[in-house]
């Protein structure tokens, strides 16, 4: 009894200890600090343990690390871009990007992200016809293919995907393979066997040191990211696997948004990857030809690539959708699978339809994780008090993560609309400055409403007392879904 005793006491003390760490040392946001006081207090113990693994903080540590030349390269490309932004000696391909130079400014300043007006852009909303162009492009490879995923499944797409990886490699085309180690944590051992026998590289994302035990598994590499050649990049939010092709009887039709590019795009992409793969390989940056090859591209269209981390404080891409929403005069079209804004992001929606901006969102009608579902809920109930529209997509499941605001600009990317992707996961999204393809996505955004259920306000204060009750119950623990 007295070792039960004297064991409860030291939990209490080691609960107490910790909340005034995540009070007075951790200066996180209030909403998080609150959610974490409650898992401590309703669960002693274990949630020393969640915190410990969870709640990790590494916005203070420097794990992206340039050797001094590569540094001093960045910021005289970002130090010249910012003086010809403020002088205004740029010549846009579209007139109306004048409108968003303040924007593009603040993602170069917070981002280092480079924007280039030469790019090619071609949108996808199928798996299939992702995945066909993919390999395709993958098939034809002359130097190298630099691949990340959040997830790889161990199935036929997956394997088909490796097998054209392994038979580049065979032929001497270089190929880096790299995947977070939580997203894949069901991949067996050897299911990179022969890509590795082959010649090709491949590295997981911050993996467990320990068998079945990751001190990192709240930060999750989130990025979807491919390029060929130093020629070609795609980004969006497809993963690999067969329920990516709406071969899921659980969810069906899979709808979401993916990009291929062609232009100086990709070689940001390209040094992101490169970022990543030191972190997961301890190699720096290669600056060589083969990986950045200069050269005039056909195309016109105007585009940052943004990344965003735990490991800064800026909240870039959460910055970069702020800046669209609160510029929007006209209308404001959002996809996402998951809707947990935070305080700045709500009120910012708020204040725009409540200026007459035409704010509409779409979330799937399906749940893919309930508590986060319960959650979107919330904040979407909030919403359509102030004149929000939300729809819900019902043809499979939407996993889309785009913005369109006054058919002017857009964004595509694998960040969802939710605090994990804001400040825990690693992210990228490509911001668009081009009328065209803004258009274009918001045309997409207005098909899928022929395939969604308008949620009214009246429907939704008529919804189940069981709903009423679990919604605002989830939303407490919102801050660390």
């Amino acid at each position: 009894m007295d070792i039960i005793k004297n064991g409860y006491s030291v939990i209490s003390i080691l609960n107490v200890l910790l909340a005034i760490a995540v009070i007075f040392l951790e200066r996180r946001n209030v909403g998080v600090t609150w959610a974490w006081m409650m898992v401590l207090l309703f669960l002693p113990g274990v949630g020393f343990i969640l915190y410990l693994i969870l709640g990790q903080n590494l916005s203070r540590r420097k794990i992206y690390r340039l050797k001094d030349d590569k540094r001093r390269i960045v910021d005289t490309l970002v130090e010249q871009q910012k003086e010809d932004l403020r002088m205004n000696r740029i010549p846009y391909h579209d007139p109306d990007t004048a409108d968003y130079q303040d924007m593009i400014y603040m993602n170069l300043s917070s981002a280092y992200a480079l924007y280039t007006q030469d790019n090619e852009v071609e949108i996808f909303t199928d798996g299939n016809e992702k995945f066909d162009a993919l390999l395709r492009d993958i098939r034809e490879a002359k130097d190298h293919v630099h691949i990340m995923y959040f997830i790889i499944r161990n199935d036929s797409l997956g394997q088909r995907l490796v097998d054209a990886l392994t038979e580049k490699a065979r032929q001497g085309v270089q190929v880096r393979l790299l995947y977070d180690d939580i997203g894949c944590s069901s991949l067996p051992r050897r299911f990179f066997h022969n890509l590795r026998e082959a010649g090709g590289s491949v590295a997981a994302f911050f993996p467990s040191r320990i068998p079945y035990v990751n001190l990192r598994v709240n930060y999750r590499n989130h990025r979807k990211l491919v390029i060929i050649d130093g020629q070609i990049g795609y980004v969006g939010g497809f993963n690999v696997g067969n329920e990516y092709l709406g071969l899921s009887r659980r969810f069906g039709y899979w709808r979401d948004t993916h990009l291929k590019l062609a232009g100086g795009s990709v070689l940001h992409m390209q040094a992101l990857f490169f970022l990543d793969w030191g972190i997961a390989t301890g190699d720096q940056v290669l600056i060589e030809p083969r990986y950045f090859p200069l050269g005039q591209h056909p195309g016109r269209v105007g585009m940052q690539i943004v990344s965003s981390g735990p490991d800064s404080e800026w909240q870039q891409i959460k910055n970069a959708y702020l800046k669209m929403i609160v510029n929007a005069k006209e209308h404001i079209y959002i996809q996402t699978p998951y809707f947990i804004p935070d305080e700045s992001l709500i009120t910012a929606l708020k204040m725009a339809a409540l200026s007459g901006v035409d704010v509409k969102i779409m979330i799937p009608s399906k749940p893919d994780h309930k508590l986060v579902y319960w959650a979107s809920f919330s904040y979407i109930g909030e919403l359509l008090q102030c004149g929000v529209q939300c729809y819900l997509y019902e043809k499979g499941f939407l996993h889309a993560k785009t913005i369109v605001t006054d058919g002017k600009i857009a964004t595509v990317g694998t960040a969802n609309i939710d605090i994990r992707s804001f400040k825990l996961n690693f992210e990228v999204n490509a911001f668009i400055y081009d009328t065209e393809t803004a258009v274009k996505l918001k045309e997409t955004f207005e098909n899928d409403m022929l395939h969604s259920r308008w949620l009214t306000l009246t429907a939704y204060e008529r919804r189940p007392l069981l709903h009423k009750f679990r919604e605002p119950c989830a939303r407490l623990l919102s801050p660390i879904l």
